[in-house]
């Protein structure tokens, strides 16, 4: 990436990141059963997106950041995985 992008482009996303708050402000006062969790997830996840594609200047970058960044995103599933491992494996007497 030679040159940063145009301030639009940021004033843009905040705005975009702003609606997707006031989306989960929303949604955590309305009751959607199971519902809940993979609605805060996905728009959790959007926000993220927005995040890494344009706070962190992945998009329009070069290989070696996109291999950086989902070496950690890899890291982070393998210690989600240890911890939900060690959840799994514990029991509860009662």
């Amino acid at each position: 990436m030679d040159q940063a992008p145009a301030q639009r482009v940021y004033f843009w996303t905040f705005g975009a990141l702003l609606g997707l708050l006031a989306l989960t402000w929303g949604f955590a006062y309305i009751n959607l059963g199971a519902w809940n969790a993979p609605i805060a997830l996905s728009v959790a996840a959007a926000k993220a997106l927005l995040i890494a594609l344009f706070f962190m200047h992945l998009r329009g970058s070069r290989n070696l950041l996109y291999l950086a960044a989902a070496s950690g995103i890899i890291w982070l599933m393998i210690l989600l995985g240890f911890a939900l491992s060690d959840y799994i494996t514990r029991t509860f007497e009662g």
